[in-house]
């Protein structure tokens, strides 16, 4: 799965990569590797979010979430896209 990633108003990090692609690749059970995800992931008013587009032939998912914590929206994203390919399946 290609994976691109945007941060703004944040550091971009080694350990953040990592974790956000190794957190997509849990998608590639249910796309294959040909999906691409593109993230995008900022800090407003000590709030953090993250945006998720995961495109695969003709389908595109699209997911977005706020939470205190970066790890934890990431997941809530990813929840929200996996039942989105549940639901499309």
């Amino acid at each position: 799965m290609k994976c691109t990633i945007t941060f703004r108003n944040l550091d971009h990090t080694e350990a953040l990569d990592n974790k956000i692609k190794t957190k997509s690749e849990k998608l590639t059970k249910f796309l294959g590797p040909e999906a691409t995800i593109k993230w995008v992931c900022w800090v407003e008013k000590k709030k953090q979010y993250a945006e998720a587009i995961v495109a695969h032939k003709s389908n595109s998912f699209i997911a977005k979430a706020e939470s205190e914590d970066l790890y934890k929206t990431m997941d809530i994203v990813l929840d929200k896209i996996s039942g989105q390919i549940e639901h499309a399946r």
